[in-house]
């Protein structure tokens, strides 16, 4: 027989933006009962695995500009309340000390998410929030102007709901799409889950013979009619079939089918300089086989690779015989090795998801439904989804924070 629960306020999901949200309602009033139901088995699991087990938690540089979705416009609202500094200000007064790398990343000074994770929690014990852990939802529904939450064992009865539990990326550390399912019963429009901030599964001739290797990029993303939708420079990873590292994982936010990534493997070097160093090079080598032309510019595979993209296929020509169009070739590849993207990867390599409930349907000012009176919506259940960098963590926990101040 499940047992049945009242509270003020009932927040589904406790990860970041749920936990946050339970603080500043409490924090803005400390007699309001409220409780977090989490399927888990504890509270912040994905939490623990962002920015590689150190929780980039946020950036110097937080703009709309780096995110994409229906809600895209809007969070400027919530940014301009809870930019940068006023978030690492509630951190440091939860009692976490951060520093900021070289390319405006904001870390726990002790380089561990657990460190977060366990502020947030803390604060939730000293505001008596109370937490469920290992509740499996079965239904949500909204009957007398109060939300019923039916879980296996319990019933949990509120004036107020909040649906802060995610989205559909990493499965393992419980992601899904049932956030859809409750918003989508209220009459919410859904934009459809799809994998982000992830390899993507590409097309091309030499892809496999790359894998395991990586190498300094810039990495400009086309459409089908060869026009720039998004350019990147980091290390960009080759696997069996699909590219990654963070500077095509911040591509993967604009990919379609069909779309070409395109590889500068040598940015800093210009047409001439670079066109000069493979004659240097011919010269050099001018009596070893042709497989060797690249030696000291590229791993062997990547050199041998760049070639077969520029016709040449036959390795037993020694470097001398080199003509001034396949040098041309050569170049135009180094400078452009390009790639027809199939498709994200799945989920399971997500760090992210797009989609989520329709921004336009969400009041900004406090992350209240339109749709439905006294309905929070926060975090990753909403339509928007951010660069790599401490983007998504900084709205999770602003969107968080507005949803919990003004319930």
């Amino acid at each position: 027989m499940q047992k049945s629960n009242n509270f003020d306020a009932v927040i589904v999901g406790g990860g970041a933006s749920g936990l946050m949200c339970a603080i500043s309602a409490k924090q803005k009033n400390k007699t309001i009962s409220l409780a977090i139901i989490e399927k888990n088995d504890r509270v912040g699991k994905k939490l623990l695995s962002t920015g590689n087990g150190r929780c980039n938690l946020t950036h110097s540089n937080i703009t709309a500009q780096k995110y994409c979705g229906s809600f895209k416009k809007q969070s400027n609202a919530v940014f301009e309340k809870y930019d940068t500094k006023r978030l690492l200000d509630i951190f440091k007064k939860l009692g976490l000390l951060t520093f900021c790398d070289n390319d405006g990343r904001y870390y726990p000074l002790c380089k561990q998410a657990s460190a977060v994770l366990d502020v947030l929690r803390f604060a939730c014990e000293r505001l008596n929030v109370e937490i469920f852990c290992g509740e499996n939802i079965r239904s949500i529904k909204k009957n007398n102007g109060c939300f019923s939450v039916k879980t296996d064992e319990n019933e949990f009865i509120s004036k107020k709901l909040v649906i802060a539990n995610g989205s559909k990326a990493a499965p393992k550390l419980g992601g899904n799409s049932s956030s859809a399912d409750y918003l989508k019963n209220f009459g919410h429009t859904f934009v459809p889950f799809s994998p982000a901030l992830c390899p993507v599964k590409v097309k091309s001739d030499v892809i496999k013979s790359l894998k395991g290797i990586r190498a300094t990029a810039k990495a400009v993303l086309f459409d089908k009619n060869i026009k720039t939708v998004k350019e990147e420079v980091g290390e960009v990873q080759f696997n069996d079939n699909s590219l990654s590292g963070i500077c095509i994982f911040n591509l993967s936010l604009y990919i379609k089918k069909d779309f070409l990534i395109s590889l500068d493997l040598l940015p800093e070097i210009s047409v001439t300089e670079l066109k000069s160093l493979i004659y240097n090079n011919k010269n050099l080598f001018s009596n070893l086989t042709i497989d060797n032309l690249l030696t000291g510019i590229f791993q062997k595979r990547l050199g041998q690779a760049v070639l077969k993209e520029s016709k040449i296929t036959d390795f037993s020509r020694k470097c001398c015989s080199l003509t001034e169009n396949e040098i041309k070739n050569i170049v135009s590849t180094i400078k452009d090795l390009r790639f027809t993207v199939v498709e994200n990867c799945g989920f399971e390599q997500a760090q992210c998801a797009l989609g989520g409930v329709n921004g336009l349907e969400i009041d900004e000012n406090t992350m209240q439904s339109k749709i439905v009176k006294n309905l929070y919506i926060c975090g990753e259940a909403i339509d928007i989804c951010g660069e790599c960098g401490g983007y998504n963590l900084h709205f999770a926990f602003a969107s968080g924070l507005t949803a919990g101040e003004n319930l």
